[in-house]
């Protein structure tokens, strides 16, 4: 009888598994997240209000499995970088999600923030123009901020 329960809940969980295979981190966590879009416009707002200059959103779901979404700003000094990180974490605290990943320190000229779905580019004029991330994933689809 034991093997018998145990069978059940191999096979529960298998289903389990199979119906979350291709579910996002969005929907898994939909009532006590805050809605993609959401998220991306208070991430906006949030660089908006810290005057972050030409802040992009780029949907990269359909070129890549890295992320959903690419969010790219630039900032003028390394203070200004730094308040950019933290109103980026403020944000994301307050919706719930933790990074994965930070890269970058107080002194950096790129400040890389990975959560997940949602990957944060910070960058100062120069690194930007440098390593042109809208070039390179320039299949992804460009987001206006001020539609989401």
């Amino acid at each position: 009888m034991q093997a018998h329960l145990k069978c059940k809940l191999c096979l529960l969980a298998l289903a389990l598994v199979t119906s979350l295979r291709d579910v996002t981190l969005f929907q898994i966590y939909g009532e006590k997240r805050m809605e993609e879009n959401n998220i991306l416009k208070a991430l906006v707002n949030g660089l908006e209000d810290r005057k972050a200059e030409d802040t992009e959103v780029i949907d990269i779901r359909e070129i890549s499995p890295v992320a959903d979404y690419f969010v790219i700003a630039t900032g003028l000094s390394p203070n200004h970088l730094k308040a950019m990180r933290d109103t980026v974490e403020e944000v994301m605290f307050k919706a719930g999600i933790h990074e994965k990943s930070i890269e970058g320190t107080q002194k950096s000229a790129w400040i890389l923030m990975d959560y997940g779905d949602i990957v944060v580019h910070i960058m100062s004029k120069e690194e930007r123009q440098f390593y042109g991330l809208e070039r390179i994933w320039n299949d992804g689809k460009i987001i206006n901020p001020l539609e989401i």
